[in-house]
């Protein structure tokens, strides 16, 4: 897609807010450079939003890809598993492979929204909206982005831990969204100690226990683990008008 077309913004995430900002009155002058500030902000105070809930549609998968372990990308659901009931009390070793067979993704690798790009080009029929044409080149849809990125906005109010780094395009009508590190997630990276390193693995360790690919409806319970091989099938929809 063509990428220097488009225009290109950072949203950040607000850390701290004073008790100015909340109280500020709604007639501002236009001579207050404190007001004028407020006002260009996002307040993170719950209060502010608490309203009748919004109506929302319910969500409807329009596709799916896979990721093989090398992240190649696929145009189907090879990668896609089947959840399995374990049994009572099922005595997972959730460090098995850990310290032996553990290959991990190079987390630098930020993959942002390459893959569902991919994903659109290959099936711009499914997606794209009656009122354009194909040859005019807009998908029809307001916004394209990971639905993880969306919990981050909708949660701010609530978090006081983390902050944010969204990067906003906008290309022939739709916005696109990704995620960027921000200094204080790279540093929270690259400090992790090996104990929280093993704790994370473990969270994949029992997807793989659970999860049975096609025509094996039993619980897994193999040894080879490649933890960059786990997660790898995607449905997903988009945010329609």
């Amino acid at each position: 897609m063509a990428q220097r077309d488009h225009h290109h913004e950072s949203v950040h995430k607000r850390c701290t807010d004073s008790s100015s900002d909340y109280n500020t009155n709604k007639r501002r002058r236009p001579s207050d450079e404190r007001q004028h500030r407020a006002a260009e902000t996002l307040s993170a105070h719950r209060q502010l939003y608490e309203r009748h809930f919004p109506l929302y549609k319910q969500p409807v998968e329009v596709g799916c890809f896979s990721l093989d372990p090398h992240r190649n990308f696929y145009n189907d659901q090879r990668r896609l598993r089947y959840y399995v009931q374990p049994r009572k009390s099922p005595h997972l070793n959730l460090r098995d492979g850990y310290t032996s067979r553990f290959v991990k993704r190079d987390d630098r690798v930020k993959e942002k929204l390459d893959h569902v790009l991919k994903w659109i080009l290959a099936n711009r029929d499914k997606i794209q909206s009656r009122d354009h044409t194909p040859s005019s080149g807009a998908l029809g849809l307001d916004f394209v982005t990971w639905r993880g990125h969306l919990t981050k906005v909708l949660t701010t109010p609530y978090e006081t831990q983390e902050g944010w780094m969204l990067a906003a395009s906008k290309f022939r009508g739709t916005i696109y969204i990704s995620e960027v590190e921000t200094e204080a997630a790279r540093v929270n990276r690259e400090t992790r100690s090996e104990r929280q390193e093993e704790m994370m693995y473990w969270g994949y360790k029992f997807e793989q226990y659970i999860c049975a690919g096609l025509g094996r409806l039993v619980l897994s319970t193999v040894r080879l683990v490649i933890v960059k091989d786990l997660i790898t099938y995607r449905p997903f929809s988009f945010l329609l008008r």
